[in-house]
């Protein structure tokens, strides 16, 4: 089963992955070129039959060359959806229309344009239709030309290319200059830059270097780069991602539901409608009024009333305007995975963060260096990335990187980490301790504890206090934009859960103008304060969670929305989540915003305008006896204005 499913995604993707996007597919041609024959066959009939006397029979005979051209499919699919009892759809509907017409040439008019025209111009639609679907797929199928078809790796005779799911963790892969990365690794070999475009939709490349984490669908812009894989191909984040977008269709809107449901209803209800108003209005004349039944009169008012009721726009309009909404999003590096999201999202009021990796960078950075008495800054941060250079911690990293050179190992001796204090070492033989203010009252030493918001590092050289390096977290560039958005967006409240100390978190708060904070929390802790907001709001009111932990995932689950951060967040918050913001961008999240709402707005116009018209029509179809070229062409008019209006989903750009 699963080998299947694996195949199909694979089928799918290489045919909507040519970069080379046609105006027109193979299918769409042949419809088109079926239309021109068609039409031009119709209209060398129309003026034939009327310059010429030809016999009703002949006639038809010439008629249904031009329908069976144009309307053969329409006639298949409705056969098979009587044969799998799943009768009443669009196409029965123009079936029974257009054999109508017929008939009713045969028997009264013997003038079959009706028919032939009727089925052009449906055809016309479902072209117009199928175009424009074709152009909303566009931006999703952008998306899906970020799957590897093969990896690199090192053999007997020079690079082999194999399946990227033969390779397994921890395996030394080549990745080529205009290649794409097809696993998520570690860099251990060259430096290069790497286009996201794809992944995040943005434009300027990343450049990465030894160390540097990747991960799978980066496209390799320069140098040749060798990755050690951390993960297998099932779970690198360019499959993780495929999966999103190809699953996404599975929870539908209640838009859309109301649409599935709605068919279900009014498709039965029309024909049956059409049924007695040919049949009881001229019973009611027979039986009632002892007058003449006019069966010629309401047998075609009957088949026109069929032919206006189709709800073609209706049916083909809202799935398209939430598939636009989605493929617009997911050209701006946003990953929505189904439509019901989209309509939820709309009506987000309370927003609330995760602080670390969502709002801040979740990368330590030196702030400060304060030496004490005559210790220069330069020497505190030699001192402190040496006796640090062991750990792995963040803290120690953004030491070393502050240093801005490779610490010496050789010069390191007796290195000893106190849990809970900090670590102790002799460099080049001089005794220094680096840690927090319990080590130092260890050592029996005083410290200086700064005013500033961050975690102090204090530094003892030779049993003397040598002074303090100050670290924060870094807020991302965009955080406060984020903020103001969402607020510009309509967003009510905006809230922030962390673990942090209430210093910190009430700094990073006042910082980007979050309306309230909520500190020193465990991850069982968000979830109570989630569920308390969630029993705060009214109930037409959404709220959504941003996270990026795997600490965050029972909080993504328990809100209305749950967003993630794709491109460095854990897998386990990114599965729990329904919108995944690809280049961790927090400022996407009012974008997102403004995309599901114009696309609800889109829907809702579309509906209303497709019944609103609908209705006059059946109207004039029943009271006035509209015929039936003006029904069709009403109908074929309403479908492509709704169309027309849903692909307005797919531009994101201005807003």
């Amino acid at each position: 089963m699963q080998e299947g499913r694996a195949g199909l995604r694979d089928l799918f993707i290489r045919l909507s992955s040519n970069k080379r996007v046609k105006v027109m597919t193979k299918k769409q041609k042949k419809v088109l070129i079926r239309i021109i024959i068609s039409a031009v066959l119709l209209a060398g009939l129309m003026v034939l039959t009327r310059l010429i006397d030809i016999n009703v029979y002949v006639k038809l005979g010439l008629y249904l060359i031009p329908y069976l051209i144009i309307g053969y499919d329409i006639l298949k699919k409705a056969a098979l959806g009587i044969w799998h009892r799943e009768v009443f759809d669009e196409n029965f509907l123009m079936a029974v229309a257009t054999l109508g017409a017929i008939a009713l040439g045969i028997w009264k008019t013997g003038d079959f344009d009706e028919s032939v025209a009727v089925m052009l111009f449906y055809q016309i639609g479902e072209l117009f239709q199928s175009y424009a679907v074709g152009k909303s797929r566009k931006s999703i199928t952008a998306l899906m030309d970020i799957r590897p078809d093969y990896a690199n790796i090192e053999g007997e005779k020079g690079l082999e290319k194999v399946d990227p799911d033969d390779v397994e963790i921890g395996s030394v892969i080549i990745v080529l200059p205009g290649e794409k990365v097809p696993i998520d690794g570690r860099i251990i070999e060259g430096t290069t830059s790497l286009n996201t475009s794809a992944l995040t939709g943005e434009s300027l490349p990343r450049d990465v270097k030894v160390g540097d984490e990747v991960i799978s669908g980066c496209v390799n812009i320069s140098g040749l780069i060798k990755i050690e894989t951390t993960k297998e191909f099932g779970e690198s984040t360019v499959s993780k991602i495929l999966d999103l977008v190809e699953n996404s269709s599975m929870k539908k809107a209640k838009a859309e539901n109301f649409i599935s449901r709605f068919a279900k209803i009014y498709t039965p209800v029309v024909c049956y409608s059409a049924v007695a108003l040919a049949i009881l209005p001229p019973l009611f004349r027979i039986l009632i009024l002892h007058e003449p039944g006019m069966w010629a009169h309401w047998f075609p008012m009957a088949l026109n009333f069929l032919v206006v009721s189709c709800p073609c726009a209706l049916v083909i309009s809202v799935p398209l305007s939430f598939f636009g909404g989605i493929g617009g999003a997911s050209a701006r590096g946003i990953l929505v995975k189904g439509s019901s999201y989209l309509e939820t999202l709309s009506k987000v009021k309370y927003m609330v963060f995760d602080k670390t990796g969502t709002l801040t960078k979740g990368v330590f950075q030196v702030t400060e260096v304060c030496p004490a008495d005559d210790m220069s800054k330069e020497q505190l941060l030699y001192y402190a990335a040496h006796v640090e250079s062991y750990s792995n911690h963040p803290i120690s990293k953004s030491l070393k990187d502050a240093y801005g050179q490779e610490p010496d190992a050789d010069i390191l001796s007796q290195v000893e980490e106190i849990s809970g204090h900090g670590v102790t070492a002799l460099v080049n033989g001089t005794s220094v301790a680096a840690g927090n203010q319990k080590l130092m009252k260890k050592l029996g030493l005083e410290c200086t504890e700064p005013d500033q918001v961050g975690t102090v590092v204090h530094i003892a050289v030779d049993q003397k206090y040598a002074g303090y390096i100050l670290i924060n977290d870094v807020v991302k560039e965009h955080a406060a934009e984020a903020i103001t958005g969402l607020k510009e967006a309509g967003v009510k409240k905006t809230i922030m859960l962390t673990g942090d100390s209430r210093r910190v978190a009430e700094k990073v708060a006042g910082q980007l103008g979050v309306d309230e904070v909520y500190s020193e929390l465990l991850p069982s802790d968000k979830v109570s304060k989630v569920e308390e907001l969630l029993e705060q709001k009214e109930n037409q009111e959404g709220l959504a969670f941003v996270g990026d932990g795997i600490n965050d995932a029972p909080v993504l689950s328990r809100a209305d929305i749950g967003i993630a951060m794709g491109a460095m967040g854990s897998d386990a918050a990114i599965e729990a989540a329904d919108i995944v913001l690809m280049d961790d961008d927090p400022a996407k999240i009012a974008l997102v915003m403004k995309i599901s709402r114009k696309t609800l707005r889109i829907v809702h116009e579309n509906i209303i305008f497709a019944l609103a018209v609908k209705a006059v029509c059946l109207l004039l179809t029943v009271i006035l006896g509209m015929g039936m070229w003006l029904a069709i062409i009403a109908d074929v008019g309403v479908m492509v204005l709704a169309v027309l209006n849903a692909t307005r989903a797919l531009r994101t750009k201005d807003l």
